[in-house]
């Protein structure tokens, strides 16, 4: 399953390495990120969707849908220790072991970002900008995509590519 520009998203409650649980239960903007601990993508764009965290005042999830028993740098216990190390870390690091969070947006890549608007409907999915190599992009797509879902602006670049490593699946 993949969705659609316009879709309503699904739904969700995972648990966060910083304890607890966390989601998305609509009605409020929101971005959804699936990533993970390991992929030099995903690291390589941290720092920028952590700037955008900080920057909003709506949720910013990470989800990491990753088989840890292939991956074990993508285990529960390893992103919890990835969070107690960031003392900055701004946001829910959600595990989703048995991927059917990931299964129902159709995530393809670590990272692949989804800005979801008010009413639950997909607004943007792909990068959080056109280069990972490139700091100084800064999130732009992502950032683009977020300043129309909360101006209740149509998104000029609705969709790009998701780039970085492929979701590990079991």
């Amino acid at each position: 399953m993949s969705l659609s520009i316009g879709d309503p998203v699904p739904t969700f409650t995972l648990p966060d390495a910083r304890g607890g649980e966390a989601g998305l239960d609509g009605g409020a903007p929101a971005v959804v990120v699936f990533t993970c601990n390991h992929c030099p993508y995903a690291l390589a764009w941290h720092d920028r969707i952590v700037d955008v965290a900080r920057d909003v005042e709506i949720p910013v999830l990470l989800i990491n849908p990753n088989d840890a028993e292939r991956y074990p740098r993508d285990s529960f216990e390893a992103m919890q220790e990835r969070v107690r190390r960031d003392e900055g870390w701004p946001m829910p690091y959600l595990r989703d072991e048995t991927q059917e969070v990931a299964r129902s947006y159709g995530a393809r890549t670590t990272p692949d970002v989804f800005v979801v608007d008010s009413p639950g409907a997909l607004r943007y999915r792909g990068a959080p900008d056109a280069d990972h190599q490139d700091p100084s992009q800064g999130a732009a797509w992502l950032r683009e995509a977020l300043d129309s879902v909360l101006a209740g602006e149509e998104v000029a670049r609705p969709e790009t590519d998701p780039v970085g490593c492929s979701v590990k699946w079991k």
